[in-house]
């Protein structure tokens, strides 16, 4: 009874001073890849055709017969793909790592349903049995409700969902004046919606649109050179520069919607600049000076 009332009492204390509370459950987070819709077009050709033909000679006369049916049916067929990109959230989870004392959780990837029958075999469907097939309602990508009560991300109690809104790559070739060479500059940009959701109460505790941007450059010479651009660097400066933008965006908003949830962060970040951390100082024992 002595401790329990020892604990509430320094706990209160804690909270007074604007300190995490004893004994609290740290903050649980999940991290979705970044959802996209992407609009695909196919052609399809649906097609049945039975022939059958009988030709009978004899020495007094000659008869033939044929019979034919078919049915060909082509087309566009135009659809939303729903899926997730695989890329550019490990730095965002290693700044909330680095950054705050949240917990981060694995959730699951997105579950697109079951494999549907192509438009081709749809149609063809319907010619043989003169019955058209129901369309069957597939999982949304960004219906983030639905794939919380789904129980997606199980021992979260938020979510920090991203949405891809744009990816370009660009080649840019600028002749330099006064020479025989050019700057060629190969590049990628990124912007992506990201909205941090509670599990429970579905309340939204921040929103922001965070981009990211990298770039390889090289200079070429009047011979023609070939020189390839380096990729993994673009991507790589791409998804670290993303990751600040987040965190930065983040933590801030959490100051104003959540303080509670603030006291979690232990430093801020500029967008763009990475993030140093701070090396903890242990307090040094204080010298006893024998008189």
């Amino acid at each position: 009874m002595f401790r329990r009332t020892i604990l509430a009492v320094l706990a209160t204390a804690a909270v007074s001073l604007g300190l995490p509370a004893l004994a609290q459950s740290p903050v649980k987070i999940a991290v979705t890849d970044l959802a996209y819709t992407q609009a695909v077009a196919q052609y399809f050709e649906a097609a049945t055709y039975q022939s059958s033909s009988q030709l009978n000679v004899n020495r007094n006369s000659l008869s033939a017969s044929e019979q034919s049916s078919g049915t060909y049916v082509a087309g566009r067929y135009s659809y939303l793909e729903q899926r997730e990109l695989g890329s550019y959230t490990n730095d965002i989870k290693g700044a909330l790592l680095r950054g705050t004392m949240f917990h981060l959780v694995q959730g699951k990837g997105f579950d697109a349903g079951a494999p549907q029958p192509t438009k081709a075999e749809q149609v063809l469907n319907q010619i043989q049995t003169g019955k058209m097939a129901k369309p069957v309602r597939q999982p949304e990508v960004k219906d983030i409700i639905a794939r919380i009560r789904k129980g997606e991300f199980n021992g979260a109690d938020y979510v920090l969902f991203g949405t891809l809104s744009s990816a370009e790559f660009r080649d840019t070739l600028s002749p330099l004046q006064g020479t025989n060479s050019a700057s060629y500059q190969f590049s990628l940009d990124i912007l992506a919606d990201f909205s941090l959701i509670s599990t429970k109460t579905f309340e939204i505790k921040a929103a922001f649109s965070a981009q990211g941007a990298g770039n390889d450059t090289k200079l070429l010479s009047s011979r023609g050179d070939i020189v390839p651009p380096n990729r993994a660097k673009v991507m790589r400066e791409t998804s670290q520069t993303l990751a600040a933008s987040v965190y930065e965006q983040l933590t801030d908003q959490l100051g104003y919607s959540d303080p509670k949830m603030a006291r979690g962060v232990r430093q801020p970040m500029q967008a763009g600049q990475p993030m140093q951390v701070q090396p903890q100082v242990q307090p040094q024992p204080a010298a006893i000076i024998l008189k």
